[in-house]
């Protein structure tokens, strides 16, 4: 299995590791059977997110997919963080091996998940924004 520089960069040297105090949204998505479990932390001013952190428990893949993730999204408008998809990770990490897939998926609902209570903490109906986690290749 190889990993683009970019993962291992992410990896050896996440971004944006740890929780934010009084955070605006926070997400937990994953599954204790797979090992793979994210936490997203946003804070969000004026409906722009101005800091982002998370803490994964998990593989390489789960921990760069989630330090790219929050660089992904940080500066952004809520609108625009929505519609992050797991391509745009493994794109913006050039690129995951198919078995880690999944890693990106999670940094997905993770975001969504942090944004889904940021909204419900705002009394905004959350609607359906976080999906279901598929299966992991090493659940299966």
């Amino acid at each position: 299995m190889l990993y683009s520089e970019k993962v291992m960069e992410h990896f050896a040297n996440p971004h944006n590791v740890g929780e934010l105090e009084n955070a605006d949204g926070i997400g937990e998505v994953g599954n204790a059977k797979c090992g793979d479990i994210m936490k997203m932390y946003l804070k969000i001013d004026n409906n722009v997110i101005t800091d982002a952190k998370f803490k994964t428990f998990g593989c390489g893949a789960a921990i760069a997919t989630s330090s790219m993730a929050t660089d992904l999204v940080k500066g952004k408008p809520v609108s625009e963080a929505l519609k992050l998809t797991n391509k745009a990770v493994v794109d913006a990490l050039d690129g995951l091996p198919a078995q880690k897939l999944h890693c990106s998926v999670l940094a997905e609902q993770a975001i969504r998940s942090a944004l889904s209570d940021y909204y419900t903490r705002q009394g905004i109906d959350p609607l359906p924004i976080v999906g279901e986690v598929g299966e992991c290749a090493s659940c299966s």
